[in-house]
Protein backbone atom coordinates (compact mmCIF):
# COMPACT_ATOMS: atom_id res chain seq x y z
CA UNK A 1 0.00 0.00 0.00
CA UNK A 2 1.38 3.64 -0.74
CA UNK A 3 2.40 5.62 2.57
CA UNK A 4 -0.28 8.25 3.36
CA UNK A 5 2.37 10.63 3.63
CA UNK A 6 3.60 10.00 -0.57
CA UNK A 7 0.18 10.14 -1.47
CA UNK A 8 -0.84 13.60 0.30
CA UNK A 9 2.34 15.08 -1.08
CA UNK A 10 1.90 14.29 -4.07
CA UNK A 11 -1.62 15.26 -4.02
CA UNK A 12 -0.05 18.96 -2.34
CA UNK A 13 2.04 19.49 -5.23
CA UNK A 14 -1.28 20.27 -7.32
CA UNK A 15 -2.63 22.73 -5.29
CA UNK A 16 -3.45 26.08 -7.73
CA UNK A 17 -3.48 23.76 -11.46
CA UNK A 18 -5.82 25.65 -13.19
CA UNK A 19 -9.44 23.67 -13.81
CA UNK A 20 -9.28 21.73 -17.20
CA UNK A 21 -11.88 18.98 -17.88
CA UNK A 22 -10.49 15.98 -18.89
CA UNK A 23 -6.68 16.69 -18.50
CA UNK A 24 -4.29 15.62 -16.03
CA UNK A 25 -0.85 17.97 -16.28
CA UNK A 26 0.16 19.31 -12.86
CA UNK A 27 0.62 23.23 -13.32
CA UNK A 28 -1.25 23.03 -16.61
CA UNK A 29 -5.02 21.73 -16.02
CA UNK A 30 -7.03 18.73 -14.48
CA UNK A 31 -10.25 18.14 -13.39
CA UNK A 32 -10.65 16.22 -10.24
CA UNK A 33 -10.45 12.31 -12.08
CA UNK A 34 -7.15 14.38 -13.56
CA UNK A 35 -5.82 14.78 -10.26
CA UNK A 36 -6.56 11.58 -9.18
CA UNK A 37 -4.42 10.28 -12.63
CA UNK A 38 -1.65 12.52 -11.93
CA UNK A 39 -0.68 11.06 -8.35
CA UNK A 40 -1.05 7.66 -8.85
CA UNK A 41 1.01 8.43 -12.33
CA UNK A 42 3.51 10.02 -9.37
CA UNK A 43 3.53 7.21 -7.43
CA UNK A 44 3.50 4.39 -9.80
CA UNK A 45 4.93 5.60 -12.95
CA UNK A 46 2.07 4.69 -15.14
CA UNK A 47 -1.84 4.90 -15.78
CA UNK A 48 -3.59 1.43 -14.92
CA UNK A 49 -5.91 2.06 -17.63
CA UNK A 50 -7.34 4.86 -20.02
CA UNK A 51 -10.01 6.93 -18.77
CA UNK A 52 -12.24 7.45 -21.69
CA UNK A 53 -14.24 10.30 -22.51
CA UNK A 54 -16.62 11.53 -19.81
CA UNK A 55 -18.77 13.90 -19.53
CA UNK A 56 -18.11 16.85 -16.68
CA UNK A 57 -22.06 16.78 -15.43
CA UNK A 58 -22.27 15.63 -11.88
CA UNK A 59 -26.12 15.45 -13.14
CA UNK A 60 -25.59 12.92 -15.62
CA UNK A 61 -28.29 9.91 -15.31
CA UNK A 62 -26.57 7.22 -17.56
CA UNK A 63 -27.26 4.80 -14.04
CA UNK A 64 -23.17 3.28 -14.89
CA UNK A 65 -21.00 3.81 -12.06
CA UNK A 66 -17.61 4.50 -14.06
CA UNK A 67 -15.65 6.33 -11.68
CA UNK A 68 -16.53 3.91 -8.92
CA UNK A 69 -16.03 0.77 -10.83
CA UNK A 70 -12.56 1.58 -11.66
CA UNK A 71 -11.71 2.25 -8.18
CA UNK A 72 -12.79 -1.02 -7.04
CA UNK A 73 -10.49 -2.64 -9.93
CA UNK A 74 -7.53 -0.10 -8.89
CA UNK A 75 -7.66 0.75 -5.63
CA UNK A 76 -8.30 -1.00 -1.83
CA UNK A 77 -12.04 -0.38 -1.03
CA UNK A 78 -11.78 0.79 2.47
CA UNK A 79 -15.20 1.09 4.64
CA UNK A 80 -17.23 4.37 4.27
CA UNK A 81 -16.24 5.55 8.10
CA UNK A 82 -12.19 4.97 6.93
CA UNK A 83 -11.85 8.80 6.75
CA UNK A 84 -8.02 9.31 7.43
CA UNK A 85 -5.24 10.96 5.43
CA UNK A 86 -4.07 9.35 2.17
CA UNK A 87 -7.11 7.74 0.96
CA UNK A 88 -9.66 8.40 -2.17
CA UNK A 89 -12.67 9.66 -1.76
CA UNK A 90 -15.59 9.57 -4.57
CA UNK A 91 -18.72 11.73 -4.37
CA UNK A 92 -22.01 11.54 -6.08
CA UNK A 93 -24.41 14.64 -6.09
CA UNK A 94 -27.76 12.54 -5.21
CA UNK A 95 -28.44 9.30 -3.87
CA UNK A 96 -30.18 7.76 -7.21
CA UNK A 97 -26.64 9.69 -9.42
CA UNK A 98 -23.18 8.08 -10.03
CA UNK A 99 -20.41 8.78 -8.14
CA UNK A 100 -18.48 12.02 -10.45
CA UNK A 101 -16.57 13.72 -8.00
CA UNK A 102 -12.94 12.38 -6.61
CA UNK A 103 -10.80 13.91 -3.98
CA UNK A 104 -8.31 12.64 -2.04
CA UNK A 105 -7.80 13.38 1.96
CA UNK A 106 -5.55 15.61 3.40
CA UNK A 107 -6.43 15.07 7.12
CA UNK A 108 -9.81 13.64 8.98
CA UNK A 109 -11.91 16.89 8.12
CA UNK A 110 -9.95 18.36 4.62
CA UNK A 111 -9.57 17.20 1.04
CA UNK A 112 -7.64 18.63 -2.34
CA UNK A 113 -9.70 18.38 -5.26
CA UNK A 114 -10.09 19.94 -8.42
CA UNK A 115 -13.11 22.22 -8.60
CA UNK A 116 -14.70 23.87 -11.89
CA UNK A 117 -13.90 27.28 -11.77
CA UNK A 118 -11.27 27.44 -8.70
CA UNK A 119 -8.78 24.45 -9.89
CA UNK A 120 -6.90 22.22 -7.11
CA UNK A 121 -7.90 23.21 -3.93
CA UNK A 122 -8.21 21.89 -0.30
CA UNK A 123 -11.46 22.05 1.13
CA UNK A 124 -13.26 21.35 4.77
CA UNK A 125 -14.95 17.99 4.49
CA UNK A 126 -17.60 19.38 6.07
CA UNK A 127 -21.16 17.90 6.60
CA UNK A 128 -22.46 18.52 3.21
CA UNK A 129 -19.52 16.68 1.54
CA UNK A 130 -19.77 14.12 3.80
CA UNK A 131 -23.01 13.17 2.73
CA UNK A 132 -22.33 12.92 -0.59
CA UNK A 133 -19.72 9.87 -0.37
CA UNK A 134 -19.64 7.04 -2.08
CA UNK A 135 -16.51 5.19 -1.70
CA UNK A 136 -13.55 5.11 0.30
CA UNK A 137 -10.21 3.33 -1.22
CA UNK A 138 -6.76 2.91 -0.57
CA UNK A 139 -3.91 3.79 -2.89
CA UNK A 140 -2.56 0.16 -3.05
Amino acid sequence: MAAPAAVIAAALSWLGTPYRHQASRRGVGCDCLGLVRGVWMELYGGEPEPPGPYSMDWAEASGEERLLDAARRHFIECGRADLVPGRLVLFRWRQHLPAKHAGILVSGDAFIHAYEGRGVVTSALVPQWRRRIAGVFAFP
